[in-house]
């Protein structure tokens, strides 16, 4: 554990849509982001035990998710609210965390059972709407130009990292700030803003590898 924080692999999504020309809804978009988002948190947890943290399958692997998507979220609302004209942007959101709720709901039901009481994604729903407006308190980087977009500053990052340390063993809590802000989160949020720029880009794309359903 001394050689951290580690410079893992870097994460890749596609992130065209498949069948580009025509505009696509808000909950079109949603429903995209939401798979974009769902694969980010998956890959940048597999990077946090490859540059060794121990996340342990089962509640701790889900608690971890639930943490970077709601981090992941509230950065693409973030994104919506510069890209998005406001009647569009309060149709994303909400579309977008329940598709992530859903996920969410599939996955977990399918490794841990059903819970008693609220479902899943009914407490991903709750979890997001609690830490939305503690995230909405952080601003933007003013050094960072990302076309319109949204680069969360550094107490947004560290809100995250700060998230995560009770999901973790004593000995990996002193550096899960560091990897998480100086690598891991950073990565996620390039990813997420290069999305949802493409998404919103109906323009026919010359290479189809470089394409992703959205539908």
């Amino acid at each position: 554990m001394t050689d951290k924080p580690a410079a893992p692999p870097a994460i890749r999504v596609k992130s065209h849509w498949f069948k580009p020309g025509a505009p696509k809804t808000p909950e079109q978009q949603a429903g995209a982001v939401a798979f974009i988002a769902w694969r980010v948190a998956q890959q940048m947890l597999k990077r946090m035990r490859a540059a060794g943290f121990d996340i342990d399958p089962g509640a701790p692997y889900f608690g971890f998710m639930r943490e970077v998507l709601v981090f992941l979220l509230a950065v693409a609302d973030r994104i919506a609210h510069a890209r998005l004209a406001p009647d569009a942007r309060a149709r994303f959101t909400p579309a977008l965390v329940l598709r992530v709720a859903e996920l969410l709901d599939e996955n977990e039901s399918d490794l841990l059972g059903r819970p008693d009481g609220a479902s899943w994604a009914d407490r991903f729903v709750e979890q997001f709407n609690a830490l939305q407006g503690h995230y909405a308190e952080f601003g933007a980087d003013p050094a960072a130009r990302d076309d319109g977009g949204f680069t969360p500053d550094f107490a947004f990052y560290r809100y995250l990292g700060h998230r995560l340390e009770p999901d973790l063993p004593e000995r990996d809590r002193r550096w899960v700030l560091d990897q998480v802000m100086a690598i891991e989160a950073p990565d996620a949020v390039g990813i997420v803003q290069s999305a949802m720029r493409d998404l919103h880009d109906d323009k026919p794309r010359t290479r189809r590898r470089a394409s992703m359903s959205g539908e």
